[in-house]
């Protein structure tokens, strides 16, 4: 199983991910063309997908789906409340192309195995995926306000974790943003903190070697590096030692993470 984050940040999201025989794309959060510029830049031909998973209808990750889906005839697989936002946002997908993916479910796309769990955040029924190819697992997990157990008990014991570490608490406190935005931000149906995502990450990791790659962070109320030191100094803290049990990534809003194997 191979992957890139193609794109993770407040601006847009997408993530490719590919077996031998099948090539999935979650989320589209850049435009059309964005997208498709991107997995060229890892070697994938668009017209080579077999299908897009979205997460949620936020604009940060449906922005290009619909253009894509009418383009390449892609089916387009969502929770069924996500899709009655999806049709007002997107633009007419054919019938045939509107795929149901509900909370828990398990599919089988060629030698791709996906799970769906729910997650909590402020839309209408967002979704964090697992992915499967044998022993091999690979969880997808942003866009949440906190991690709950029943979250940690269904991602633990993959190999490789997008996983959001979406701002410092006193960046976002300090900075510009109105206060019912920090306050949405900070909520349980917001976006994790670096120091939030390392205490959940402390509770799920196994120090196997796990690669660990930090999605979904804020433009304005964090940086890479800070959310590096961040979720490394708290491993540390609870016994994980970051140079050989566990990898810390970083991720881009503009430059695919380069393609990563399971």
């Amino acid at each position: 199983m191979r992957f890139s984050i193609l794109a993770s940040g407040s601006t847009g999201n997408s993530i490719l991910v590919e077996t031998d025989q099948t090539k999935i794309l979650i989320d589209a959060g850049l435009s059309g063309k964005q997208v498709e510029a991107q997995l060229r830049e890892v070697g994938v031909e668009p017209q080579s997908l077999d299908a897009i998973l979205v997460t949620h209808e936020h604009a940060d990750h449906i922005k290009g789906v619909g253009v894509l889906a009418r383009r390449y005839k892609l089916p387009v697989h969502s929770h069924e409340k996500t899709w009655e936002q999806l049709d007002k946002l997107i633009g007419e997908v054919p019938l045939e192309q509107k795929c149901l993916f509900d909370e828990g479910e398990v599919k089988h796309f060629g030698d791709l195995t996906i799970e769906s769990f729910g997650i909590s955040h402020d839309a209408a029924f967002p979704m964090g995926f697992c992915f499967y190819e044998g022993e091999k697992k690979l969880t997808l997990a942003t866009d949440l306000g906190y991690v709950s157990q029943r979250i940690k008990d269904k991602i633990q014991g993959s190999q490789a974790y997008i996983f959001e570490s979406n701002h410092d608490v006193e960046m976002l406190r300090m900075g510009h943003y109105p206060w019912n935005i920090k306050r949405r931000i900070l909520s349980d149906v917001g976006h994790l903190s670096n120091e939030d995502a390392a205490l959940a990450l402390s509770d799920i990791l196994q120090g196997t070697g796990e690669r660990v790659y930090l999605s979904h962070l804020s433009q304005d109320n964090n940086m890479t590096e800070l959310a590096r030191l961040t979720v490394k100094n708290i491993l540390e803290e609870n016994g994980f030692d970051t140079m050989e049990e566990v990898r810390l990534l970083d991720t881009s809003p503009i430059k695919p993470t380069p393609m990563d194997e399971i």
